[in-house]
Formats: structure tokens, sequence, C-alpha cells
């Protein structure tokens, strides 16, 4: 493997690999801002492949938005979501969730403009991967999502890091200092939440792909 100085060749390393050609344009598996921020939650401790039969469950039953779940039946939630795991403990987080933003944003088109990492770090059951997460392909702001992933591809570059602020401290810093070479690597005018979803997405696609290094 190539030796890695910081985030920038990473993404170099990463986008050599050819790992996102038929992904949507900002990898996250979803065709709605709103169903991210429902999967970002229900992904976790389970495999994706579970929670987009949740998801299909809440569509089949047209319960899928700010306002119906913010109101749903909680044993009609749980049975929809049973195929993601922990269903009790979900389906409470995302009603209130739900709830939450109402109450303090009204709208989830307002949420996505002025929610910030303390509002989502304050919600019950949301850590700091699953707020950048939100953050990130949700609400489609400049936050790099930092999981296992990333934590295990670096550890084989030879890099430790102590806690998650500091892996994603390293990363962010990478490429914000790169930014012109990224723009010129990939001839448009990218954005930058644009280059840490994609930056994730080879992360996450090299390692499914590269278990043992």
């Amino acid at each position: 493997m190539s030796n890695i100085s910081n985030s920038y060749d990473l993404l170099v390393f990463l986008k050599e690999q050819k790992l996102l050609e038929d992904a949507p344009e900002f990898w996250w598996p979803s065709c709605s801002d709103f169903e991210i921020l429902i999967g970002s939650i229900l992904t976790q401790n389970t495999k994706w492949i579970n929670v987009e039969k949740s998801l299909e469950n809440l569509k089949r039953l047209d319960v899928l938005s700010l306002e119906k779940l913010s109101t749903i039946d909680l044993d009609l939630f749980i049975v929809a979501i049973t195929p993601s795991g922990f269903k009790n403990q979900k389906s409470v987080r995302i009603k209130k969730l739900c709830q939450n933003i109402l109450e303090t944003f009204q709208s989830f088109e307002n949420f996505c403009l002025k929610v910030d990492r303390e509002w989502l770090l304050e919600q019950k059951g949301i850590g700091k991967e699953t707020a950048d997460a939100i953050l990130c392909y949700a609400c489609h702001q400049d936050e790099m999502v930092i999981d296992k992933y990333t934590l295990n591809l670096l550890k084989r570059f030879g890099y430790e890091f102590e806690s998650y602020e500091d892996l994603k401290s390293w990363v962010e810093y990478g490429i914000n200092e790169n930014f012109d070479k990224i723009t010129f690597l990939y001839e448009d005018n990218i954005s930058l939440n644009k280059i840490y979803c994609r930056l994730h997405g080879k992360i996450v696609e090299f390692m499914k792909q590269n278990p043992k290094g």
C-alpha cells in the first residue's frame, strides 16, 4: 500500500481504486434526506440490508415523514422496524427525535439548515458518528463521518488516534488544506460536503472489499 502522510493522500489512494463508479452522487444508498436521517439511527448495531427492510416497511405504511413518525403508534412502529434490531429502543428514540425536531425547528427543511452537532448530541441515542452522518448525508453540512472502517484503514498505514475527535480532525484538516488540489483532481466545482461523503464512502467500500490488510 502507498505511503499516506495526510487525508489528501488517502483520498488519492482510494480514488485510484475506482470504488464508487456506480454509486449515488453522495454515496449513501437512499432516495431522500429524511430517509437518511431515519436510516442513520436504524443502522446502529446492524447491517444496512436490515435497515432497507425497515425503511420499506415504513414506506408501505406511508409513515416515512417527520410529521407522521412524530405521532405514530409505537406498537406499529416497533413491528415495522423489527428487521433493524433493538426495535423497542430505536422506535422510542426516533419518535422522540421527530417530536423534538418539530418543536425546535418546525420542519425538516429548517432542521437541515439550522441544526448543529451540539443539538444532535443532546438527543437520546445519537452519538458522534450518528450525529456526523446526519449532518453530512441528510443535512449536507461540512462534517466528516468517522467510523470503525476509517480507524481500521488508518491503522494499516501505521496511524493511531486517541479519540474520535482526533481522527476526525486529522481527516478534515488534510482535506481542507488540500482543497484546491482536490477540486483539480475532480475537475469540477465539487463541494466540501460531497468530498466528505465520497471519501467516507470510498473508505467503507474499500474496507468491505479488503477486510484483511
